[in-house]
């Protein structure tokens, strides 16, 4: 089949007391710590490095500052797995390293690299729900979750110069074997790797006009979690970059926090989930985004009275 999901991504850094700190407190499982570089883990086995001095394999950053050097993708078999490199060394230096990992890099600048993937089973119990005609708690209150854990790293966003757009999304689509799922003509192309059933795993956004990671997207199991996991953030300090709402393309639930290591991240719950059956979307004109978003006016003075 290929592609099933997002294996590891590494960003090149600057502070890392202040990436680790980030990372703990938006629930991931710290594995290693060094003076230069830390590993995170999602509860399915996932990776995110943190390197003060990115090794050699890593292409140089495509935007100043700390921002993401590479996503590694986990291809489902070894047939697979050398059919995608072979692809991809059609034009382009693909290098391997000792953990069996290959490394190239996309139009845009951004490390791809490629490994057999290793996922890990998770226990998902979504908070039961009730609604008239259809109870699933009885005799059970609610209490508050405390510490949200990602389950996985859902999708990638990253920024692409508008100059080279179709060549950039050609390399995803024709080389690795993504397939557009929502093209929005103004601002990008959402795509789905061969192997995953949310509505994308990727996006790829020239709406900004340069390059640079937008955002990675980390699944939840429920509603509550996104909300209590973002509010936990801001207690910690962080900077919320969106009011919570719900996407239009994906239809998932959403948080954003500014990331000290470049970009954002998302708290994502509730995704379309499609299968070959879904026909790509054309949108001439973009979107709304998003179905909804949280509105209040407690805060708000009252006018004046005229």
């Amino acid at each position: 089949m290929g592609i099933q999901r997002i294996e590891s991504v590494t960003y090149g850094i600057d502070d890392l007391d202040e990436c680790v700190r980030f990372f703990d407190d938006f629930g991931l499982f710290l594995l290693e710590r060094t003076e230069e570089h830390a590993v995170f883990e999602t509860s399915t086995g996932q990776t995110l490095h943190l390197d003060t001095a990115p090794g050699p394999l890593l292409p140089p950053p495509v935007e100043d500052g700390p921002t993401l050097r590479e996503v590694v993708w986990g291809v489902d078999t070894h047939r697979e797995l050398e059919r995608l490199v072979a692809a991809a060394c059609c034009d382009r230096p693909v290098r391997q390293d000792a953990a069996g990992v290959f490394h190239t890099v996309d139009e845009t600048g951004f490390g791809a690299g490629l490994t057999l993937a290793r996922p890990r089973a998770s226990d998902v119990t979504p908070r039961p729900a009730n609604a008239l005609g259809s109870v699933t708690r009885w005799n059970t209150a609610l209490e508050a979750i405390t510490r949200v854990r990602p389950l996985r790293m859902c999708h990638v966003a990253l920024n692409i110069p508008k100059e080279g757009r179709e060549e950039a999304v050609a390399f995803y689509v024709e080389r690795l074997g993504f397939r557009p799922t929502d093209v929005v003509e103004p601002m990008g192309v959402f795509m789905q790797a061969p192997g995953d059933d949310d509505q994308h795993t990727m996006l790829l956004c020239h709406r900004p006009d340069s390059a640079g990671v937008n955002h990675i997207a980390y699944e939840v199991p429920g509603f509550d979690d996104v909300i209590e996991g973002g509010n936990h953030m801001i207690d910690r300090g962080w900077r919320e970059a969106r009011r919570l709402g719900r996407h239009t393309v994906g239809s998932n639930v959403f948080r954003f926090v500014h990331a000290p290591c470049g970009g954002r991240v998302e708290y994502a719950a509730d995704m379309d989930r499609v299968d070959d059956t879904y026909e790509t979307r054309v949108h001439a004109s973009t979107p709304p985004h998003h179905i909804w978003a949280l509105r209040t006016n407690r805060d708000q003075q009252d006018a004046p009275a005229s």
